[in-house]
């Protein structure tokens, strides 16, 4: 094995290149020959060489189990390091195809070794050390359930990516192969998931975690706000295919659908490379590292900020102001941020902020209201596209419940079934689309057992 000589492939995250490290020791201490007489290399030293060759085989099904590979695990395993690379060629073939340059021809150099690296036999081994459970991790069969790592729509473009490089019949086949994924899918974990939030860990230091499961919500799922619909899907239409887009708010009443419309854009708009990364308040500070991380990438992103709002006291908006616009260095053009709240002007307001008087009990007097005001609506100034959602009337409810209703297979009676939606929504927080998606869950729970 060659892998010393990799030129680009040489970097994986975290470790993950420990196995193939692992293996190719293993391989050179038998290829290097086992000295035949026993007293010269010791009984233990066959043993020792066996128990590698095992934990090598515990290593690939302990895989299987965390990222749910199936079939032959040692090439879902060499897939799974082709595809996290992040280097200069996967980076540059990103959604986009084809690199150019030399570069091509130092990517052919260590598909040539990876190839090695998936035809090897390791049928001599096996029988050199007894080991016949090889076979287990050349033709695994697993549950295929989303783990907490990858999902099952991740799981099958690895592994199906892994027969295609099997079965490929030279270097330049399998680099072709590898380059179309790029070209479909991006790379390392950008390229794999939908979505991503922020983490410190335990180091502190600040990472941009996958999210590996969301709900598979589409628009057409939320019943009604057609035109809030169409000016979201316009301004994201417009960002996806590179023209000039807002920063979106999605602001009124809560349960009226804002926050799942985001997150069906982000299934709506995956295959054309948009991801979203979802940022809370409290993370604000680590807003211009975010950006600095991603705004080279070939990706489209949306910053989203769900129940943006602001007391009085915090002062967390102006470092958001200064982030979304204002400051000295030039907005990228892949980035756009997307909030949603049930305020308007994001910053909590009082009567005071425009009064000049301050006739009113606990209010601090105020020299200057008008910048008072003016500095409480920036924020929400600059957000190019607002969308109000508001609370659905009585007909409107009940138009969204009998739609749910249709889609969940509910058969009751129409007037059975209003009747019921309505005493439910009396009780569970009045008329929205979240309160009839309740009801309906309610009466699925009940009525099916």
């Amino acid at each position: 094995m060659r892998r010393q000589e990799l030129m680009i492939y040489r970097d994986f995250p975290r470790g993950s290149d420990k196995l193939l490290i692992y293996v190719e020791n293993l391989v050179m201490k038998y290829e290097d020959g086992i000295p035949e007489k026993p007293a010269a290399f010791g009984p233990n030293s066959m043993r020792s060489m066996a128990g590698d060759f095992y934990e090598c085989i515990h290593e690939l099904i302990a895989q299987a189990g965390n990222y749910g590979f199936h079939g032959n695990l040692w090439h879902c395993y060499l897939t799974h390091l082709l595809v996290i690379s992040e280097n200069g060629y996967s980076r540059a073939c990103e959604l986009r195809g084809k690199a150019e340059g030399t570069i091509n021809a130092a990517v052919l150099h260590d598909m040539e070794i990876f190839r090695e690296f998936f035809e090897y036999d390791f049928g001599p081994l096996c029988e050199k050390f007894h080991v016949t459970e090889f076979s287990m991790v050349e033709h695994y069969e697993g549950d295929r359930m989303e783990t907490g790592v990858y999902n099952a729509r991740i799981c099958k473009c690895i592994c199906g990516l892994a027969e295609e490089l099997g079965r490929s019949g030279s270097a330049e086949e399998m680099k072709d192969i590898l380059t179309g994924f790029y070209g479909r899918y991006g790379v390392g974990r950008f390229g794999l998931h939908k979505c991503f939030r922020i983490d410190r860990g335990k180091t502190g230091e600040m990472c941009i975690e996958p999210i590996p499961r969301i709900t598979h919500v589409k628009l057409d799922d939320l019943v009604g706000y057609e035109i809030q619909k169409k000016k979201l899907i316009d301004n994201t239409e417009a960002f996806v295919a590179g023209r000039r887009a807002n920063n979106c708010l999605l602001f009124g009443d809560a349960g009226t659908g804002k926050s799942s419309c985001i997150k069906a854009i982000a299934n709506e708009y995956y295959d054309r490379g948009l991801r979203v990364i979802e940022v809370y308040k409290h993370q604000f500070q680590d807003l211009n590292e975010v950006i600095t991380r991603i705004k080279g990438r070939n990706y489209k992103f949306i910053i989203f900020m769900d129940d943006l709002s602001f007391e009085d006291f915090e002062i967390e908006y102006k470092y958001l102001k200064a982030v979304i616009e204002g400051g000295l260095e030039k907005k990228p053009e892949n980035i756009l941020i997307y909030a949603t709240s049930n305020r308007r002007h994001l910053i909590r307001e009082n009567y005071g902020d425009k009064t000049e008087d301050g006739h009113f009990p606990e209010v601090r007097q105020d020299m200057h209201t008008s910048d008072t005001v003016q500095e409480k609506l920036s924020l929400a100034y600059r957000f190019g596209v607002t969308i109000y959602f508001g609370t659905p009337d009585k007909r409107q409810f009940q138009g969204i419940v009998k739609a749910l209703a249709e889609r969940n297979g509910v058969t009751m009676p129409e007037e059975e079934l209003l009747l019921e939606a309505n005493k439910w929504e009396l009780s569970h927080g009045g008329l929205s689309g979240r309160t009839a998606q309740q009801f309906i869950d309610y009466i699925c729970g009940t009525l099916r057992n």
